[in-house]
Order: structure tokens, then C-alpha cells, then sequence
């Protein structure tokens, strides 16, 4: 990345809409609450704020 270049948001690719209404596509993390997404990994999900993890079987 280009010095003084912003990276955009794309919290836009965790929501989706279906039949009018918005569904969450990630998880939440348990520890953390709604509202903290997991991240999806190839073989696990992990949440960035807590560190919380849960393993894909």
C-alpha cells in the first residue's frame, strides 16, 4: 500500500440481504458478545478482540 493511503471499511461483506431482511453471515463471538464477529478461517473460527477460538471439524 501507498504511503498516505487509506484502507477502506468493508464491513459491508459481513451483512446480506434476503427477503428484505439483514441476515449476519459470521459468527459472534460467545465470549464477547453480539455485535463481535469471528473470524473465518480455513480451519477455525477466531474472534480478534478476545482471542477466543473454535476449531472447524
Amino acid at each position: 500500500m501507498a504511503k498516505g493511503k487509506k484502507k477502506t471499511s468493508q464491513k459491508w461483506k459481513l451483512y446480506e440481504v434476503k427477503g428484505g431482511k439483514v441476515v449476519r453471515k459470521n459468527k459472534f463471538c460467545p465470549r464477547c458478545g453480539p455485535g463481535v464477529f469471528m473470524a473465518n478461517h480455513k480451519d477455525r473460527w477466531s474472534c480478534g478482540r478476545c482471542g477466543y477460538t473454535e476449531w472447524k471439524k
